[in-house]
């Protein structure tokens, strides 16, 4: 198992088959383990959404068709590249955080919902196919979210993209721990990876703000 942990990573979509995939049995298995995360008063604060075979390019073009009507200009290669989203992969399962009034905290809700998607992650590579966990364009789009049947409780926890490897990937960099582990002593600074690693697009200056995610 350890040596599993230390050696996974995604698969890039470019190393994936989209012919070659799991079965309705495997998939069964990967969302049984999914569910086994983590889960504050047992609320179940995420559901699934399955995408193959045809239901691929279905979606594909349903996304494609809200992605038209925003940018009336877009060039047709793009228009036909966001059709064909789904189809860089033979599964691609959406996971779904789904904020329910029971008690846990919004938080741990959300939480929940990542721990879901990185143990379908594991499930799916313990079985021995590729995964990429994605979150783009598609999934903070509230037109796109109206369209897959998601109200004001659900937000995208992301698209899961599931295929046999067609190669094996390199690995990446990984994290220093000393820039991100504290040994704890009273009075010590934090070691929190502020100077380390990738720069993003920075803090929002109104910080984060978990209470404007309605419940249930």
């Amino acid at each position: 198992m350890i040596d599993f942990l230390l050696n996974r990573r995604s698969t890039p979509l470019k190393l994936m088959s989209s012919e070659n995939g799991p079965s309705r049995d495997e998939i069964n298995t990967i969302l049984t383990a999914a569910a086994r995360v983590p889960d504050h008063n047992k609320v179940f604060p995420w559901h699934f959404t399955v995408l193959q075979g045809e239901q691929r390019r279905e979606a594909g073009h349903m996304i494609g068709d809200i992605y038209a009507t925003k940018f009336p200009d877009a060039p047709t290669e793009k228009l036909s590249q966001v059709r064909d989203t789904f189809m860089r992969a033979h599964t691609v399962i959406i996971v779904t955080s789904r904020i329910r009034e029971a008690g846990a905290p919004i938080w741990e809700q959300a939480l929940s919902a990542g721990a879901a998607s990185y143990n379908l992650c594991l499930a799916a590579n313990a079985i021995g196919y590729g995964t990429n966990w994605l979150t783009e364009w598609y999934c903070f789009d509230d037109t796109v979210k109206k369209a897959f049947g998601l109200d004001e409780r659900d937000h995208f926890a992301g698209f899961i993209y599931i295929g046999a490897q067609t190669e094996k990937p390199e690995d990446r960099d990984r994290p220093d721990l000393n820039a991100i582990t504290t040994f704890w002593e009273k009075d010590k600074p934090l070691n929190k990876g502020d100077d380390y690693g990738r720069k993003g697009r920075g803090y929002p200056e109104d910080g984060f703000d978990f209470s404007k995610i309605k419940r249930g």
